[in-house]
C-alpha cells in the first residue's frame, strides 16, 4: 500500500469515528449546530482522503497508462477520471 492510501485510510477511520460519534449525538438529540459541526468535519476527512486517492491514481496507475502506446486505455482512464470528478463536484 502507497503512503498516499495509508494516509487516506487513517481519514476513512477518523470519519468512521465521527459519524459513529454523529450518531449517537442525533440519537441523544444533541443541538443542531454540534452535529452539523461534526458533520463538516466527517466531510472534510472524506474530501481530504479523496484527494489523497486521486493523487495516488494519477501518480501510479494513470501516469502508467499514459506511458503505454494503448490509446484505447489511455482514452478509458483519462474518462475514468473526468467521471469521478465530476461526480466529486456534484
Amino acid at each position: 500500500m502507497t503512503t498516499q492510501k495509508e494516509k487516506a485510510l487513517v481519514n476513512f477511520k477518523k470519519a468512521q469515528s465521527l459519524i459513529s460519534k454523529i450518531i449517537e449525538m442525533v440519537e441523544a438529540n444533541q443541538y443542531c449546530i454540534e452535529i452539523m459541526q461534526q458533520n463538516l468535519a466527517a466531510l472534510g476527512l472524506l474530501k481530504s482522503a479523496h484527494q489523497m486517492l486521486m493523487e495516488n491514481h494519477l501518480n501510479t496507475c494513470f501516469k502508467k497508462a499514459m506511458a503505454t502506446k494503448n490509446e484505447k486505455r489511455k482514452q478509458e482512464m483519462t474518462q475514468e477520471i473526468l467521471r469521478v470528478t465530476k461526480l466529486s463536484n456534484k
